[in-house]
């Protein structure tokens, strides 16, 4: 991982934030694309000079007051403001000297009682630790999602709003990574996706920092069509950085439909 995270995940902040956005009257020709420097400053109430040593990684230790200004001047969300205090060392971290994750096996049984709800357990690096068998039916044999997301060429298929999902993975991986920053697991899937993904060398770029949340996601699978499932994503107490997903169609609708036909197809390839 990078030597000075903090200034890396301030400038590529800063450069995703207009004037418009930060109530900043703009004057002049832009050479960024954000917000200069001194804009910054200015909206956290800290000195230019300050600011800049943040960024170049010659001040290391900011105070949680100018942590918080600068979430604010920064538009951070929670998840993103959460980040920013782990770079600077002021929010506990993941334990990164557990490699290997298993799944709870009482969290295990509670998922294959939902036969109609597709249901996966991450690992802190997007491993599919455990699916439930229609969870299994619906995404296939996947061993990490993120790289099901961007290096698998059927991705773009099976996910109409692919450029919205890469957003998402590369956001909360991200995150995951400020929490363990030196995890040997997390470190060879961002190694790996970074070789070989040139759209998510270029989302990694822009240090958005952000978990799974409640949210809308549309797929298409191939023996049923598409589906428009509703996901929630918990964290696993248990397990620090694991997380339960969880999938559910609008009873009565079209893709409810099709998750019960994808259900009675799975537990009759299961016979």
């Amino acid at each position: 991982m990078t030597t000075n995270a903090l200034g890396e995940f301030l400038r590529g902040r800063r450069a995703g934030v207009t004037p418009e956005q930060a109530g900043v009257i703009s004057s002049g020709v832009r050479r960024v694309p954000g917000l200069r420097r001194e804009e910054v400053a200015l909206l956290a109430g800290v000195s230019a000079d300050y600011y800049v040593r943040l960024e170049q990684g010659r001040e290391r230790h900011p105070s949680v007051q100018v942590l918080d200004a600068l979430s604010r001047a920064l538009r951070l969300d929670e998840d993103g403001r959460t980040h920013l205090h782990r770079l600077a060392g002021l929010s506990p971290r993941a334990d990164p000297g557990h490699a290997t994750e298993h799944i709870d096996p009482q969290l295990r049984q509670l998922m294959d009682m939902w036969p109609d709800n597709p249901a996966l357990v991450l690992g802190r690096a997007y491993d599919v630790l455990a699916a439930n068998r229609i969870g299994e039916a619906l995404f296939g044999p996947v061993g990490n999602l993120a790289f099901k997301v961007f290096l698998d060429p059927s991705a773009y298929a099976f996910y109409p709003d692919w450029p919205e999902v890469a957003r998402a993975t590369t956001s909360g991986l991200r995150l995951a990574s400020g929490a363990s920053p030196h995890d040997p697991v997390l470190d060879r899937v961002i190694r790996t996706l970074t070789g070989e993904s040139d759209a998510f060398r270029e989302l990694w770029t822009h240090n958005d920092a952000r978990g799974k949340t409640a949210e809308t996601k549309r797929v298409v699978h191939p023996q049923v069509g598409p589906l428009t499932l509703a996901m929630h994503a918990f964290d696993v107490r248990s397990s620090p950085g694991q997380q339960l997903v969880v999938y559910h169609a609008e009873p009565g609708s079209r893709s409810a439909q099709a998750l019960t036909l994808l259900g009675s197809l799975a537990a009759t390839f299961a016979q």
